[in-house]
């Protein structure tokens, strides 16, 4: 059967390195540099479709590169979902990193080769790549090989932090103002995450050493208006979905669903039931037990941590990420490399983006508003003033917001035998309402209210403009660090 599988596999691939037609691909790990090489002959293969580009560096300098599918490769389209795929988050989980590698090659070759899915999915989606969030952590477990990496050991980054506990911990402010209104806890979220730094009263919520490559991928998410996103782990065979931390802390294993639970749910139904084995109750899984779940399970259900990546990117971009496991290895033998269970699953889960409504907030002279948002849980948008807002079909009640206009709300009946619907919104110019910022923090624009991970490395003292020289303005919020008497973080200033 796997000899099958690999037959199959070599056949379906064009040839990334030469030019050929097909290819037998090696189905072998990569070294750091090798997958480098491979993404960026992959990019030049398809330079209409595809594009490789750097979101930061790891602890030891390597690139945290990625690789983009689109049809317009480097820009957001107007009305285009945008996800991403992150794999080898924990250095020992390196089958996750493997896959994402193939894909890469295996979404150019087909796209070349006149496959019709393949070309709709591209030509409709704007897909971003990660295969490896964590190249550190995986050199020091392809060191020792797998026959002798534990279960947790290399698991780090090189500074020995779980980068899936290193995330802000957002949750829990959501748990501890679950009484208040979504509106008001997503706005004073927004409050928080402007004002957090590592001199800040408000460092409490993050980890008390923030990896890079975390920085890196906070950045990233703030930057493009994903939608969904899945990472790749190891270590057992089922999808797991947020909330990852326990509305009551001190318990284990709890069932905490987040208010989209049914759009969760049928997100990870979709890719467990694509996979041949992951949703059938009888398939032997690793461990832990997953009786009558159909290879799914509630994050925090299975067992609760705070700092997850997945619940980071629900509170704070509203992007439904799934956590992939691949099965109860973590470090395979290369023999296992066959990448054909996830690929045809994970297309699978592509189509999803393509599911619930899209529109664009505009004022009445049909500019998008950018600063608006949508509920429920008041979804950010993108620079143009479009959306979308994964639902299950049935009636919804769907409002759009901005500071200084209107608020309109439209019932909403998706019926079953549409995916998408399209739902516009015009908002009308109002007098502006006196604000809940607590800080009395002026009104930024969407993607400026945002980014305090802007050249963080740069945390000197000396405040300098674009030339090195002294910088004479400050920016609007320099006076509040300067009235509470806290030394301002020159590491924010954006060169």
């Amino acid at each position: 059967m796997r000899r099958a599988v690999k037959t199959h596999c070599q056949m379906a691939f064009a040839n990334i390195s030469d030019g050929g037609i097909f290819t037998i691909l090696q189905f072998t790990y990569h070294t750091n540099s090798q997958m480098f090489s491979i993404l960026k002959k992959t990019a030049a293969k398809c330079p209409h479709i595809s594009q490789t580009y750097s979101i930061g560096r790891s602890v030891e300098g390597k690139d945290l590169l990625v690789i983009e599918f689109s049809d317009n490769p480097g820009q957001h389209d107007l009305l285009e979902p945008e996800i991403k795929l992150i794999g080898n988050m924990h250095g020992n989980e390196v089958l996750g990193r493997q896959l994402l590698i193939y894909l890469a090659q295996y979404l150019c070759s087909e796209y070349l080769l006149g496959n019709e899915r393949i070309q709709t999915i591209i030509n409709t989606t704007r897909i971003h790549i990660l295969p490896s969030m964590n190249p550190d952590g995986y050199e020091i477990a392809a060191s020792e090989g797998h026959e002798y990496n534990g279960w947790t050991s290399d698991r780090a980054n090189a500074q020995n932090l779980d980068l899936n506990r290193n995330f802000p911990d957002l949750i829990s402010i959501f748990y501890n103002r679950r009484q208040e209104s979504i509106e008001k806890l997503l706005h004073l979220l927004e409050i928080f995450c402007t004002f957090i730094t590592h001199n800040c009263m408000l460092t409490h919520f993050f980890p008390q050493v923030v990896a890079p490559e975390t920085y890196a991928v906070m950045k990233w998410i703030r930057s493009n208006p994903f939608i969904i996103s899945a990472s790749l782990h190891g270590g057992e065979l089922v999808i797991s979905y947020p909330f990852d931390l326990s509305r009551r802390p001190q318990e284990e294993r709890m069932y905490s669903p987040t208010p989209d639970e049914q759009s969760f749910r049928q997100l990870a139904r979709t890719y467990a039931d694509a996979h041949p084995t992951m949703s059938n109750n009888d398939t032997e899984r690793c461990g832990a037990s997953f009786a009558n779940k159909g290879g799914i399970t509630n994050g925090a259900q299975w067992y609760s941590f705070a700092g997850g990546m997945s619940d980071f990117n629900y509170l704070h971009s509203n992007c439904y990420e799934i956590t992939v496991e691949l099965g109860c290895d973590k470090f395979p033998s290369e023999e296992e490399l066959y990448p054909d269970t996830f690929l045809y699953s994970g297309l699978s889960n592509y189509l999803q983006v393509h599911r619930g409504i899209k529109g664009i907030v505009k004022d009445e002279h049909e500019n998008g508003i950018k600063e608006a948002t949508i509920s429920p849980l008041s979804l950010a948008i993108a620079e143009d003033g479009d959306y979308w807002r994964l639902l299950n079909p049935g009636v919804h009640i769907v409002t759009a917001a901005a500071s200084g206009y209107s608020k309109v709300s439209k019932r909403i009946n998706l019926p079953r035998n549409i995916q998408v619907g399209r739902v516009d919104f015009v908002l009308k110019k109002v007098p502006r309402e006196p604000s809940l910022d607590y800080f009395n923090i002026p009104e930024l624009d969407n993607y400026e209210r945002f980014d305090p991970f802007n050249q963080f490395e740069q945390n000197s003292r000396r405040e300098l403009g674009e030339n090195g020289e002294e910088r004479t303005e400050k920016p609007w919020w320099w006076a509040y660090f300067s009235q509470l008497g806290i030394s301002a973080p020159t590491w924010l200033l954006k060169n």
